[in-house]
């Protein structure tokens, strides 16, 4: 019989509260437990005293049994001194998934194409801007150039 040190979760809809609690670990969550150690009450304030609630010398007792506290209860005997806690590192926590990685890509690519054809269209009005200047007098000519083609025609 494997032994556990976990929540027994309590209380209303939206208003959760834990009891601390010995029990085989093959039971269910809330079913029959060998004894209450402790409560929780995640609804007080994180320094309110009555927030994690522990029952010292039966908690020592059970450990020493060979009871093993879930993660979340192996944190409160941790922050009150009766078992220590290895700091875990997780390097991978913030990175986004495959798929977010992908859908980032694409939206970058996406960017990308935007803003080179923002540049193609900011150069293109720069070349239409500069180009009326140097074609108006071409054009001036073009059409001095066509009367007298066709006053050449009709004589």
């Amino acid at each position: 019989m494997a032994i556990a040190i976990r929540l027994a979760r309590g209380g209303a809809k939206k208003r959760p509260y834990y009891r601390i609690v010995v029990a085989d670990s093959r039971r269910a969550r809330d079913g029959k437990f060998l004894e209450q150690v402790g409560t929780y009450n995640p609804l007080l304030g994180k320094e309110d005293e009555n927030r994690v609630r522990l029952i010292e010398d039966r908690i020592r007792y059970w450990l020493g049994v060979g009871a093993q506290p879930t993660d979340r209860v192996h944190r409160f005997l941790d922050k009150a001194g009766i078992l220590e806690r290895e700091a875990r590192n997780n390097p991978k926590k913030g990175e986004p998934g495959e798929n977010a990685k992908e859908r980032a890509e694409e939206k970058a690519a996406k960017i990308a194409a935007a803003e080179e054809a923002a540049k193609a269209a900011e150069e293109e009005a720069k070349a239409a801007a500069a180009a009326p200047a140097e074609e108006a007098p071409a054009e001036e000519a073009a059409a001095e150039e066509a009367p007298a083609a066709e006053e050449a025609s009709e004589g």
